[in-house]
Formats: structure tokens, C-alpha cells, sequence
């Protein structure tokens, strides 16, 4: 009996290849979540966080402060920079 076609071998391929097929529904489900969360942010920002130019203060700024350094660790460990930085 060849190896490659042993119904053991068949019950391995069969298994990589859901396994395969669940990692990519996975990563399409990750991709979509973060698309979204993109888009809110994009509007909240084309909406200017929902800030009224008039009564900007410190504590606007300490929140949009915070929201960046929150999007650089993102932004750092998607294009390996900063601490990321090889």
C-alpha cells in the first residue's frame, strides 16, 4: 500500500485543509472587525472627534493624545517600528 494514499494520510490532508479553510475564515472575519473599527474612526476624525472648535480645552487634547499613542503601538508593530523596529 502506497503511504501517500493510506486512509491515514487522507484523514491528516483533510484535516490540514479545514483547518486551512477555518484559518482564512478567521482571518477574513479579524480583517473585516478591523476595517470597521477604521471606518468609525475615520468618521470620528472627519467629525473632529465630535469637538466643538469654540470650547477645545487640555482635556481634548490629553484624549487625542491618548487615542494616538494608542494607534502607534498599532502602527509601530504592523510596520515594525519603534520598539518593533528590528
Amino acid at each position: 500500500m502506497n503511504a501517500i494514499t493510506t486512509p491515514r494520510h487522507q484523514l491528516r490532508a483533510e484535516k490540514a485543509r479545514r483547518n486551512k479553510e477555518a484559518a482564512l475564515t478567521a482571518f477574513i472575519g479579524k480583517k473585516a472587525e478591523i476595517d470597521d473599527m477604521l471606518a468609525r474612526l475615520q468618521a470620528l476624525s472627519d467629525d473632529h472627534f465630535e469637538t466643538n472648535p469654540d470650547e477645545i480645552n487640555w482635556g481634548d487634547v490629553g484624549t487625542l493624545e491618548h487615542y494616538a499613542s494608542l494607534l502607534k503601538r498599532i502602527t509601530d508593530s504592523a510596520f515594525g517600528e519603534g520598539e518593533h523596529a528590528e
